[in-house]
This record gives C-alpha cells, sequence and structure tokens, in this order.
C-alpha cells in the first residue's frame, strides 16, 4: 500500500469552489472528495457516533480500495477517560464495520488534561479485536516514557506523530510496522498552512523510519480556508520527490 494521504474530515462549507465546484450540492461532498483522495480521517465520530448503516453508506458511495479512518469517540477518551472501555470499544467497531474492508486505523485522541495512565492503556487496546489498527495521540508530556512506549509496541499500536505550528509536538517513536501522522496548524500564509520547507522536512520523516512498502497514513487537520487540501497535495509531491509511493491527492497548487 502506497503513503495514503488526506484530510481530517471532508464536510467543510469553505472548501466549495476550490476542492468542490460550485454547483456541487453537499450531499455529494464525499464522492467528489473520494475522488481526488484515496484516504479520509473521519472525525465525525469523535463527537456523535455513526450508525453502522451510516458506514455502510460511506462504504458504498466511496471507490474501490478508498480507506477510512475514524476518530474513536469522545465517550471513551473524553468522558470516559479510558476507563471501562470495553462496551464503547465494542459499540464503536460494531457500528464501524459497516465499512468492512474501507474500514482503516482507529485514532484515539486523548485530552491533554489526561496524564499518563499506561495501564488503562494497555487495557483499552486490549479491547480492540485482533487485527485492528490502533493509533495514539497522547496530548500530556507525562505520556513520554518507556512504559508507554512499551504498551503500545505489544499492541502492535502506532504512537500518532502529531505537529502544531510547523514542529513535531510528539517524539517520532516507531512503535508499529505501519505509521500514523496528523498535522494540525501550520505557520506559513495563509494562516493555517504548511509552508514547502515543513512539508518537506515531514516527507523526509516519514522516509527515514518507514521503507516505502510500510502502509503509512497522513492526514492534515488544517481545514480552514482549504488548506488541509493544498497541504495534502504539496506534501505528496514533496514524497514523490523522495521516491515515495504516494496515494491520489487533489490536484491543486499554491
Amino acid at each position: 500500500m502506497p503513503l495514503l494521504v488526506g484530510t481530517s474530515g471532508w464536510q467543510y462549507k469553505d472548501w466549495r469552489g476550490d476542492l468542490y465546484p460550485a454547483d456541487t450540492p453537499q450531499r455529494l461532498w464525499l464522492e467528489e472528495y473520494a475522488a481526488r483522495f484515496a484516504t479520509v480521517e473521519n472525525n465525525n465520530a469523535f463527537y456523535r457516533l455513526p450508525t453502522e448503516e451510516t458506514f455502510t453508506d460511506w462504504r458504498e458511495r466511496t471507490p474501490e480500495g478508498f480507506v477510512m479512518a475514524v476518530k474513536a469517540s469522545r465517550y471513551l477518551t473524553h468522558i470516559k477517560r479510558l476507563r471501562d472501555p470495553e462496551e464503547p470499544v465494542a459499540r464503536l467497531m460494531r457500528h464501524a464495520a459497516g465499512l468492512r474492508e474501507k474500514l482503516g486505523p482507529v485514532l484515539l485522541q486523548l485530552p491533554p488534561t489526561l496524564r499518563a495512565a499506561p495501564e488503562a492503556l494497555d487495557a483499552t487496546l486490549a479491547c480492540f479485536p485482533e487485527g485492528t489498527r490502533v493509533a495514539v495521540e497522547p496530548r500530556h508530556d507525562s505520556w513520554w516514557t518507556d512504559g508507554v512506549r512499551a504498551v503500545l509496541e505489544h499492541h502492535g499500536a502506532a504512537l500518532c506523530w502529531a505537529d502544531h505550528d510547523s514542529r513535531p509536538v510528539t517524539p517520532l517513536w516507531r512503535t508499529a510496522d505501519w505509521g500514523y501522522v496528523r498535522l494540525h496548524c501550520g505557520r506559513a500564509r495563509p494562516w493555517p498552512r504548511y509552508g514547502r520547507q515543513a512539508l518537506a522536512s515531514w516527507a523526509r520523516r516519514v522516509a527515514e523510519t518507514w521503507p516505502d512498502r510500510a502502509d503509512v497514513y497522513f492526514y492534515f487537520n488544517n481545514d480552514p480556508g482549504g488548506a488541509a487540501v493544498h497541504d495534502a497535495a504539496g506534501f505528496a509531491r514533496a514524497a514523490g520527490r523522495l521516491g515515495r509511493t504516494v496515494s491520489r491527492t487533489a490536484d491543486v497548487h499554491g
């Protein structure tokens, strides 16, 4: 599988006229998106878990080979704070099963106030069915310990590499044979774009860490003004210059 490049979500009204033709109704935006990108990170599920029927509808509306990563419900990560994970994990996976072969990794983005709890993380990861790819994005510095890294490695879970302001805010640990990267906000203009140097640096980090045959999921979460769409295209070009095999990205420049 190539380096899979996409955005965090697709339902942004300010993408109309940029990624989406002005005359395309919003109900067809997923089809327009999937014609230009091979993957998306579904962050709607974080706020309200869609039904299995909705996941099935998304599967049927996207082309063969499309991959949808799913951000886990905040009920698990922010309300329960990884406590008693069995039921929320089971419910998430039961609903997301509607994607079938198009289900990509599940992202656990932890609240910034949640301090390191390796035992709770270990118990949560153990609840996922065998073969499920889980990426974990801690946001408190107490998580950067050998013990946490060992938990991730034991479960084959990927530490999500995250970027804010064009710099990594997580250790660049490789904890699995696949990778997951999220870029939240760059420093270039217009805000919140990433500059060419920042994108080239991220392409180099990926190339130096994983072989071309490894699955690496790379999502841009800087959605205002279509920044994510432009930066995904720019990153794909930068990775291509390093000889990486990259999934299709929107043909946008500038």
